[in-house]
């Protein structure tokens, strides 16, 4: 029987023991360049899947008065949970094994910021998440999301993805060796060594590990992808206006890469149905 989805929770796990200061300052500088501000104080944080806990981790250190981190994978809850831990003494965090869909029936109310980077477009309906992560925007509050953006080669990518859920770990590790080999050549005719983009992936990357990501990249499961323009088409109805946009043109040969958005909810927007 074919796998509905790629197991984030493991890759995630085995992430989540490299997680140190250097990575949290990292992750803390780009969290804070995409919301505009060092200075959370007072505001509430929602992180739907939250992978390893580490930009969690970033809004409490930035100030966040509350943090409520979901993950559809109990995995990754369980690693997000430990890096919390370490890291941060305070009772004002949460870690839930919950799907994004989940949240209709959860209850939890609106958040002055709602994070989600590179996950939604995973769910198997992104424009519902979407839509659905939204909705727990408070008024003037914001939506802070990545997105895989839409390229030519999008659909070659579903089929690999797919393929790369499905078969054995073998072939995967095959797979893997196979895309940073063509990647190191890639960036070679660019003028640019594998090595130095390893080297500096952490502090690009919002602290994150290069080849955590390549197996994300390969394997990640559902997959789609959304122009900017769609997006905003998407949100603007539902009251959220953009007001950051961190995007560019990628030939997508290599995969999709996230762009990031900012949206700003308008004061006094009335509350829409989650489901719409």
């Amino acid at each position: 029987m074919n796998k509905a989805r790629f197991e984030f929770g493991k890759n995630w796990e085995s992430f989540s023991h490299l997680v140190d200061e250097e990575r949290l300052a990292a992750a803390e500088d780009r969290l804070a360049s995409l919301l505009g501000s060092r200075d959370l104080s007072g505001r509430t944080f929602l992180d739907i899947g939250c992978g390893s806990g580490l930009h969690s981790l970033a809004a409490l250190r930035l100030g966040a008065s509350k943090v409520v981190a979901i993950d559809i994978d109990p995995i990754s809850v369980s690693a997000s949970q430990s890096v919390l831990d370490r890291f941060w003494t305070g009772s004002n965090k949460s870690v839930t094994a919950a799907s994004v869909f989940d949240l209709p029936e959860r209850r939890l109310g609106q958040f002055d910021i709602v994070y989600s980077w590179g996950v939604l477009h995973h769910t198997g309906d992104m424009n519902r998440a979407i839509r659905i992560a939204a909705h727990h925007v408070r008024p003037g509050g914001l939506l802070a999301v990545a997105l895989y953006g839409k390229t030519r080669y999008c659909k070659m990518w579903t089929h690999i993805k797919r393929w790369y859920v499905n078969t054995t770990p073998a072939q995967q590790a095959r797979a893997e060796r196979i895309y940073i080999r063509l990647f190191g050549l890639y960036l070679l005719l660019r003028g640019k060594r594998l090595a130095s983009h390893i080297a500096g992936y952490r502090n690009a990357k919002r602290g994150m590990d290069f080849y955590h990501d390549v197996r994300d990249w390969i394997g990640g499961y559902p997959y789609e992808s959304i122009a900017p323009n769609e997006l905003s088409g998407l949100l603007r109805p539902l009251g959220l206006d953009l007001a950051k946009q961190n995007s560019r043109k990628r030939s997508g040969l290599f995969g999709s890469g996230n762009d990031e958005y900012l949206f700003r909810k308008r004061d006094g927007q009335p509350a829409s149905s989650e489901a719409d």
